[in-house]
């Protein structure tokens, strides 16, 4: 099926420009973009390929009968029903990788706000309070030299991690649900089934594990328990992977010295949740994984997958 044959690509996303990205592949087919469900249910019954994330309904399917290929905009597909698009012969392509830099350097940079405690040093900037070497009776800034860091999910955002944390002169420990032997050079692999003797020599947790039934919640409070009082654990994943009342428990009970999140249960995370007031917290709004190469980078294993669609070979990063 060459691109010429595919009358136009249908996107749907309230921030993600993907046609403006298209309109500088000069082989590619014209899109049609638009940014609310409202308007994807006027175009959709159109559309054979639609690329879409969190706007994506399953009850959509029952209104576009042409549909053949979904090129999801993240990575997480936990919004699509997987039986019924197998059932309906549509292919889902997630975006896997599409963002593995930009998250891991955000987890990185929320490992050293705690480390160095750069959150405290921004609130003193506001009120003016000076405040160095010295003035402070609490723990020494930390360095991350020698420290040791236990990454669960070691996948592509993981594996890039690992190389950081490495290059920073950490000792890499990583965890993930599959047996196969992980993909980084010196980093000492934790079965799942040891996780919590994982968790117990970390000074640093990193999660950046897909949402399943077997990570969901899989930080509660038997995990906290096993981590030292010492240790701090971020979150660049899924909000649901962490029990979020045993989290909030670990942070004002001293379980744990400190945590930085990404993600959350409920998102926009309101006003009322307790999580706003933990001094022991840095919480960033899900931005892990936003950079200005994300369209660029959707866009080419999309187009990958026209390709494949088109020679009957391998689709990139292919769930159904």
């Amino acid at each position: 099926m060459p691109h010429d044959q595919i009358p136009c690509i249908y996107a749907a996303h309230s921030y993600y420009d993907i046609r403006r990205e298209l309109e500088k592949r000069p082989s590619a087919p014209p899109c049609i973009q638009v940014t609310t469900l409202d308007e994807l249910k006027k175009v959709i019954a159109d559309a054979e390929i639609l690329v879409i994330s969190m706007l994506w309904k399953n009850d959509l399917l029952e209104i576009a009968p042409r549909l053949r290929l979904i090129q999801s905009i993240s990575s997480g597909v936990e919004q699509f029903d997987l039986n019924r698009l197998k059932a309906r012969g549509v292919h889902l392509c997630n975006a896997r990788g599409a963002n593995a830099s930009a998250v891991a350097e955000h987890a990185l940079a929320l490992m050293l706000s705690l480390a160095r405690r750069l959150y405290e040093a921004r609130d003193n900037q506001k009120i003016c309070r000076w405040s160095t070497t010295g003035t402070d009776p609490r723990p020494r800034l930390q360095e991350l030299s020698e420290k040791n860091v236990l990454i669960v999910g070691m996948g592509t955002i993981g594996d890039r991690l690992a190389r950081l944390c490495q290059a920073l002169g950490m000792n890499v420990s990583g965890a993930r649900h599959s047996a196969r032997p992980l993909d980084v050079a010196g980093v000492r692999q934790i079965t799942m089934d040891h996780l919590h003797e994982g968790l117990a020599d970390a000074d640093y947790v990193i999660l950046t594990c897909p949402l399943t039934p077997q990570t969901h919640h899989l930080i509660d409070a038997a995990a906290f328990n096993a981590m030292k009082r010492d240790a701090c654990l971020i979150n660049v994943a899924r909000g649901a992977v962490i029990e979020e009342a045993a989290l909030i428990h670990a942070l004002d009970t001293g379980r744990i010295a400190g945590a930085a999140l990404d993600t959350y249960d409920e998102e926009p995370l309101p006003a009322s949740s307790p999580l706003w007031s933990r001094p022991n917290l840095v919480m960033t709004g899900h931005t892990a994984g936003e950079t200005q190469f994300y369209e660029r980078n959707v866009v080419d294993i999309l187009l990958r997958n026209l390709d494949a669609l088109k020679t009957g070979g391998p689709m990139t990063n292919l769930i159904v």
